[in-house]
């Protein structure tokens, strides 16, 4: 476990992270769809490394949501200067602050990627990405390799269903839903 991890190891672990992000994307049949990607998440196991990205992250951005989810704070922070993935521009990054599980690699864990659509659960979200990606029905009926997870998480102000497909393979992972997480953040307003 690496109780170090800093801003300069995300900067130089960013290269790498894209690279596999984009087989995984290619893979996955995601790379034909030109989604926005609304945010990156990091994975860190202590407080104290979580306090000390938010704070050198805020050098170059602002917390936009600070809310609690599962338990946990979770920080989206927007960056004046967005990460670039291919031809997507990343503008906001999801810190959360650590729970009960230990990971095993803290950095870079996943994107997240916004179909537009009206799904207001799970099925839905599947029913319009299947139609989008037909092959994607075996990887989400778990007849590959790739790790499926469905969920619907919501923070404690939420207003608006926001069903997530997670495909994770080996330390990569990408998320898919209906809606972008400064819609959301907007959803706890009213």
């Amino acid at each position: 476990m690496n109780n170090s991890l800093t801003l300069a190891d995300l900067h130089s672990s960013w290269p790498d992270f894209t690279h596999n992000i984009n087989l995984f994307l290619e893979e996955l049949g995601l790379d034909q769809l030109s989604l926005e990607c609304d945010h990156a998440a990091l994975r860190v196991n202590s407080t104290s490394v979580a306090d000390e990205l938010s704070n050198a992250l805020c050098n170059d951005g602002v917390v936009i949501s600070n809310n609690m989810i599962n338990g946990r704070p979770i920080l989206i922070i927007e960056l004046n200067t967005p990460l670039q993935l291919t031809n997507l521009t990343i503008d906001c990054i999801e810190l959360p602050y650590p729970g009960s599980k230990q990971y095993p690699i803290e950095g870079w864990e996943h994107i997240e990627l916004v179909l537009p659509c009206q799904a207001n659960n799970c099925e839905q979200l599947t029913q319009a990405l299947v139609e989008r990606v037909p092959h994607l029905a075996d990887v989400i009926d778990n007849k590959t390799e790739i790790k499926v997870k469905l969920s619907s998480p919501s923070g404690e102000h939420e207003r608006l269903a926001n069903p997530t497909i997670a495909f994770k393979k080996g330390n990569i992972c990408i998320k898919v839903h209906p809606h972008g997480i400064k819609e959301v953040i907007a959803s706890e307003q009213s």
